[in-house]
């Protein structure tokens, strides 16, 4: 018998600062993943306390929405759904630490009552928001090793190579991806919301955008090489829909270690994707042998700092910050 695994993966459309709405799209879709015998589930981003609203918060409204892990009321409840169910549950939120200070992190609940927390490394989205400074990897009862890299993490290929090196079997990323403004002509841009809100009337004008260079093919560039290039699977979640004058992509797939879709969806609506990974073909994937030969010795270069280097807020606004209205 194969040795496999089952994982799903979500994109869904939260709401700003409706934790009992976003938890209710999180408890159904971890009930919908249990029943058709999944592991684990990857939902999308800070999809507990919705996303893109963030930036025209002030310091107070953005403490008030944040809670502690793992001990807040946000991932007490996904323990316990975590255990009801017998299945892993990845989630994200603005994290409040023991001493005060803010975080974009996504916690992975598993059966057993464990969570393990990732901060997001380069996170962007408040100056009141910090960046964490440490890889997340982690053993699960399933015997295979799961990192985290949350949205902006993953274009950083050196993170992926680390959390490969690491030991991880499989990587989750979850995103707020797709529509986004960018500095870069080639790369990303702003999707018409009322393209969106038509969605209906006009399936094809919104398919297009979803699969097209604001969506999976900006995907399809980068996301496949991360799987293949480290000998992972790649859990990518991404949340769908109208996100404060954005409109993100959904496009949730699953990826194999050689750089293979699994299965995805482009679908406009809230929608779950299911695959099971063959783990044995983690053992002999070109990446897994690549990590073998390396030459550890030519890479001081990777390590040193760039005359012209910046914060990942610097960069990513470099054509311009989000106002405080919450304006996108």
């Amino acid at each position: 018998m194969k040795n496999v695994l089952r994982v799903a993966s979500v994109q869904f459309q939260h709401r700003a600062s409706d934790k009992a709405y976003n938890m209710g799209r999180i408890e159904a879709y971890a009930a919908k993943a249990a029943e058709e015998g999944a592991a684990l589930i990857a939902m999308p981003e800070m999809c507990i306390t919705g996303y893109w609203h963030v930036p025209g918060l002030s310091v107070n409204e953005l403490e008030a929405l944040s809670e502690a892990l793992p001990d807040g009321p946000s991932c007490r409840h996904v323990r316990q759904l975590a255990a009801d169910l017998g299945i892993g549950i990845g989630a994200g939120l603005i994290e409040r630490s023991e001493n005060g200070k803010l975080y974009n992190s996504y916690f992975v609940a598993l059966p057993d009552g464990t969570v393990h927390v990732h901060r997001k490394l380069h996170a962007f989205e408040h100056d009141a928001i910090l960046s964490g400074d440490r890889y997340t990897v982690f053993d699960t009862p399933w015997g295979v090793r799961i990192g985290i890299l949350i949205c902006y993490d993953n274009n950083i290929l050196e993170n992926a190579r680390a959390t490969a090196l690491m030991g991880a079997d499989i990587l989750l990323a979850p995103h707020q991806t797709g529509g986004c403004h960018s500095a870069s002509p080639h790369a990303l841009g702003l999707i018409d919301v009322d393209i969106w809100r038509n969605r209906e009337r006009d399936p094809e004008a919104i398919e297009k955008e979803i699969l097209g260079p604001k969506g999976r093919e900006w995907l399809m560039r980068w996301l496949p090489s991360r799987a293949r290039d480290n000998g992972m699977f790649v859990v990518f979640s991404n949340g769908i829909g109208e996100d404060n004058g954005e409109v993100r992509t959904g496009n949730a797939m699953i990826i194999d270690p050689y750089g293979r879709v699994l299965t995805e969806t482009w679908a406009a609506r809230d929608e779950m994707v299911v695959a099971d990974m063959d783990l044995d073909l983690l053992p002999m994937s070109q990446g897994r042998r690549w990590l073998r030969v390396r030459r550890p010795d030519l890479y001081e270069i990777i390590v040193q700092p760039q005359a012209d280097a910046a914060s990942t807020r610097e960069v990513r606004f470099s054509y311009a910050p989000p106002e405080k209205t919450g304006s996108a």
